[in-house]
């Protein structure tokens, strides 16, 4: 007897919304608007946070990373008629840091950025590192063939190198490189890898720059200080600088987790203890995924706020077709009262055809959110083919996005456009019910 009842106010509601088909389908796009911009919206940000935190990730969450920065005043010493700037990460603070009980690996490195490469007449701008084999583990470098550097080649001082995807392919075009030589700063390294491409990572917060592994050219850390030496020397208008730096970068690797916070306070006091100037920059991944963390939370509140408002627009031209059609039915209502109908079955009657509206608006948003990746993916497309030059200004997480729908995302939109519905369904839904029957009989 009830789903008897129930089937028939659902069939009543559904043929007095087909009288109005065109007023209809406009309520209903108001509700699918607003479910499908909480959907896309939130898959955006989330889509963003995702590869925020797939960098601080790739970082490692057990590292703490230490960067050489370059002070504003620096301390100068005057050698061969030119000025050179000493600063940054030393030996003595790699073996400070390996000294401490909760460290079990700490790897160096030495990066020299606009150095030219050379094979026969083609050169390219590269950024040669010196490093270590755990280098390319811990920036999760995958070799397109050949080898990376080895211990052996450290302690040899051996002149070989490993070029990154887009080095190999600048200055080799369609050869093979391994086995050949490439010249940096009038020196040859040979070949023996090739790094894959790997997306470049963004800058996070203000101590740690974006890196573009694929034009590096790695070498033996000790091959770097061998035949280059600690001074790097620039030249310019009639004066000469330079700059002495040991290490630009030492990533120190935690014995647990759990040990992160404490460790990286002994060392920023350390740190603090032997640098007399502000010549060092302290970068805790683990604190940077909290706040990233946090920076989503309230990146996706203020996205459904945004997104609801377009709800409740929805909501408020639900209501007012509701009224139109309250106010178009005043003699049905007062025929069906007279009949025996309860104040209670007019109120559900036109309840029920809000929630149809409400449900057949949120079903309809929730199909068309699941296709933001498909959405996203051709405005891509037409800007990569029609407005290339604004496409590469995009930073690269912009450019590369990928949306990430989140269930309770889809879930949240479409019961809120339900109780939008209810709530914005009441009142007409009262109006209609708490009519005078004599009244509403005698309305034309």
């Amino acid at each position: 007897m009830l789903l008897a009842k129930i089937w028939q106010t659902l069939r009543l509601g559904l043929k007095s919304l087909l009288l109005h088909k065109l007023r209809s389908a406009l309520a209903i796009l108001g509700i699918l608007i607003g479910v499908t911009a909480v959907i896309w919206l939130v898959a955006m940000g989330e889509g963003v946070s995702h590869q925020a935190q797939q960098q601080i990730k790739d970082l490692g969450a057990s590292n703490i990373i230490i960067r050489s920065v370059k002070p504003s005043t620096n301390v100068s010493s005057s050698e061969a008629g030119s000025f050179f700037h000493e600063y940054g990460l030393t030996r003595d603070d790699l073996e400070r840091f390996r000294a401490l009980p909760t460290v079990v690996d700490a790897v160096p490195l030495r990066e020299l950025d606009q150095k030219e490469a050379r094979y026969l007449d083609r050169a390219l701008k590269i950024r040669l590192v010196g490093c270590r084999a755990e280098y390319a583990d811990m920036n999760h470098l995958t070799l397109a063939g050949g080898r990376f550097i080895a211990d052996d080649d450290e302690v040899n001082f051996e002149n070989v190198c490993v070029l990154g995807a887009e080095t190999a392919k600048a200055l080799f075009l369609y050869e093979n490189p391994l086995g050949k030589s490439v010249l940096v700063d009038d020196k040859f390294y040979v070949i023996v890898g090739v790094t894959q491409f790997r997306d470049a990572t963004g800058a996070i917060g203000g101590s740690f720059s974006g890196q573009d592994y694929n034009r590096d050219i790695y070498i033996p850390l000790e091959t770097l200080k061998a035949r280059i030496g600690l001074a790097v020397l620039t030249a310019s208008a009639g004066s000469r600088s330079g700059e002495i730096v040991e290490f630009s970068q030492i990533t120190l690797t935690v014995r647990d987790l759990a040990e992160v916070d404490e460790t990286s306070s002994i060392i920023r006091r350390l740190l603090e203890n032997y640098h007399t100037q502000d010549d060092y920059a302290l970068v805790v991944p683990k604190e940077l995924l909290k706040q990233a963390e946090i920076t989503r939370m309230m990146f996706n509140v203020l996205l459904i706020v945004v997104a609801g408002i377009s709800l409740l627009v929805g909501g408020i031209g639900i209501m007012n077709i509701m009224l139109a059609t309250v106010t178009e039915r005043t003699r049905e209502i007062g025929i069906r009262r007279a009949l025996g109908a309860k104040q209670r079955d007019i109120v559900w009657q036109f309840l029920t055809e809000t929630l149809v509206l409400t449900a057949i608006g949120g079903s309809l948003g929730v199909a068309i959110g699941f296709s933001v990746p498909l959405a996203v993916d051709a405005t891509r497309w037409v800007m990569n083919n029609f407005f290339a030059e604004a496409m590469a200004s995009l930073p690269s997480n912009i450019r590369d996005i990928r949306p990430l729908i989140a269930p309770w995302s889809v879930a949240a939109a479409f019961f809120i456009s339900i109780f939008t519905g209810i709530i914005f369904g009441m009142y007409p839904a009262r109006r209609a019910a708490l009519m005078d029957p004599i009244e509403a009989l005698r309305h034309e």
